[in-house]
């Protein structure tokens, strides 16, 4: 038997993907097990407007908490209501493990939770189960260089799930949800700390960890000629635009646009990577991409080594022929 906890992380009014990701291999693992079961923690100033989604997951029971510390703009939560909130609901859940995505919030407290429930943390694993009372898991080390095979023995167990390890899928027939309502306040001040404001990149962009298509600039992109290309693939694609740190030191796009190890993970369906040579740091960013299209005038870049498909070439001369004939695909089709 293995109940399963999975916390249901709401970002811009809607779960995030790698939530849904992680609530459908808590699926798959409660299927496994005799008597498995899968319950959800959802923080929000209104948590109801996501239950049905959740039910379209396979999740049996919600704990719901509702208060306005969690509610926008407060889509990145200070980590102290989201500690408390949290280790309230496992002391109250008693689960055997809790999955939780590997977000920018989660990793600023996965430790302090861990530790506050005394329980072992497996933080940004790859893949993970639930097997002879122990969950064993995988995890990328020395910037995904190497994968190690890691184990913990205790109940619960506190997992924290790369992007991308596992694809979203709705449960073949919606469970029927049992709501616990959790009692929560938490007083800012407490935390001697106030969230003022949240600053956000600039309206239209698409959201690099929730994006499909990722268009993503290297070095080789040199200048603005470079940068509007990007743009206008990315434009015609409905593409996120991410870039490398190259990129971004010469100023043509923002930090918040970085992948790579000390940047954003993200899981697109595919990854076109323009222009980058494929450093360790930043495949560390996108392995868990589906599809990668490498194109680089260097035929022994790196990147080729993680590409699906390769394209050699100038990427001044490869993107205007490119962003042509997508033009000329959409005009045909409309």
């Amino acid at each position: 038997m293995a109940r399963l906890l999975a916390f249901a992380e709401i970002r811009a009014g809607r779960i995030t993907r790698l939530s849904l990701e992680a609530l459908s291999r808590c699926r798959e693992i409660a299927g496994q097990c005799r008597g498995g079961t899968v319950a959800a923690v959802v923080m929000s100033d209104n948590p109801h407007a996501h239950f049905e989604e959740l039910a379209r997951y396979g999740v049996e029971e919600v704990f719901a908490v509702t208060d306005t510390v969690f509610a926008s703009p407060h889509e990145t939560p200070l980590s102290a209501p989201l500690t408390a909130a949290l280790a309230a609901i496992i002391d109250q859940a008693v689960p055997d493990v809790v999955v939780l995505p590997s977000e920018e919030s989660v990793k600023e407290i996965l430790g302090a939770l861990a530790a506050r429930v005394s329980a072992p943390a497996l933080p940004d694993v790859c893949s993970f189960d639930v097997l002879d009372g122990a969950v064993k898991a995988q995890r990328p080390v020395f910037t995904a260089g190497f994968i190690a095979h890691v184990r913990a023995e205790g109940s619960p167990v506190v997992v924290s799930l790369r992007a991308g390890s596992y694809a979203a899928s709705e449960s073949p027939e919606p469970s029927s949800l049992h709501v616990r309502n959790v009692p929560f306040a938490f007083d800012e001040k407490v935390s001697g700390k106030t969230l003022r404001k949240v600053v956000k990149a600039a309206s239209g962009r698409i959201d690099l960890s929730e994006a499909s298509v990722v268009v993503a600039a290297g070095r080789g992109v040199r200048d603005e000629k470079g940068k509007r290309l990007i743009e206008e693939l990315a434009a015609l694609l409905g593409a996120a635009i991410g870039a490398s740190r190259g990129a971004i030191e010469a100023g043509l796009f923002p930090p918040s646009s970085l992948i790579g190890q000390t940047g954003k993970t993200v899981s697109p369906d595919v990854y076109i990577a323009v222009g980058i040579s494929g450093a360790l740091q930043h495949v560390a960013g996108m392995s868990g991409s589906r599809a990668v299209i490498a194109i680089n005038k260097d035929a022994d870049a790196p990147v080729f080594r993680h590409a699906t498909y390769g394209i050699t070439g100038d990427l001044y001369e490869v993107l205007p022929a490119f962003i042509e004939a997508l033009k000329q695909k959409a005009s045909t089709v409309n």
